[in-house]
């Protein structure tokens, strides 16, 4: 064996005993970030957990071409005539496709509903449910106005959590793209001016806002008026949310 050769050995020879380290330290911070993601995503709610997997998932299938948007949309001519009830749940979670809107809009669900559900309806996850859910029928209801009506409601049910958040912690303060800074009883209609600025229609914003003001007003202001809360969480949901496969979610 020449020099040449014996050289070539050597230095294969390091590459293999090197390789295992170099591939740990490299891979190293992937793990770490992974882990970091894991630990975060567990530690979310489970109501807003699952809204938002849903919302990311649904966005990742259309991008990936295995889902054609029509067939999730709102659309109640097919609602009624064909019985395709489905339409009244799937068109809340698409927010649009991959974006910088899109990822504000997830950021809101992952900042705003986390809080709300960790904050004030923290061990009432029947009671945090039963608004989403009021929220949604709210919602389709505006939509069946013809000049209200769009094929998904995704934005207008965030807008909903992001109205209702800011009523329950309206001193909070809010910096809006580290350009100013304001109490979160303005973000509401903030995030609204701003959508109108990049060219965003603000009807779909401003139906989240009257369902988050619809579902606040009847359970806090008229009840702190001396009315009666009339909408209560009804007792078939709380089983429902305390059934180990949800909240194991």
């Amino acid at each position: 064996m020449n020099r040449s050769d014996g050289q070539n050995c050597i230095a294969t020879s390091l590459v293999l005993h090197l390789l295992p380290f170099y591939t740990f330290v490299l891979c190293r911070p992937i793990r770490i970030m992974r882990s970091r993601w894991l630990r975060f995503y567990n530690s979310l709610p489970p109501v807003t957990k699952a809204y938002g997997t849903l919302c990311l998932l649904t966005t990742t299938a259309y991008h990936l071409g295995l889902l054609n948007l029509s067939y999730i949309a709102l659309y109640y001519p097919l609602v009624f005539a064909k019985v395709q009830v489905w339409r009244l749940i799937t068109n809340f979670f698409f927010l649009g496709s991959f974006s910088f809107n899109f990822g504000i809009h997830l950021l809101m669900i992952a900042r705003y509903g986390v809080q709300l559900e960790k904050g004030p309806f923290d061990k009432r996850t029947a009671d945090f449910l039963w608004m989403m859910l009021f929220g949604a029928s709210s919602l389709l209801v505006l939509s069946a106005v013809p000049w209200l009506s769009f094929p998904f409601l995704g934005i207008s049910l965030v807008f909903m959590l992001l109205y209702v958040w800011s009523r329950e912690f309206p001193h909070a303060q809010i910096n809006i793209y580290g350009l100013v800074t304001l109490k979160a009883f303005y973000l509401p209609w903030t995030m609204l001016a701003l959508d109108v600025l990049f060219g965003s229609s603000p009807l779909p914003d401003l139906m989240g806002i009257i369902a988050g003001h619809l579902y606040y007003f009847l359970t806090v202001l008229h009840p702190l008026a001396g009315g009666k809360n009339i909408l209560k969480t009804p007792l078939w949901l709380y089983p429902f949310s305390a059934a180990p496969c949800f909240e194991q979610i």
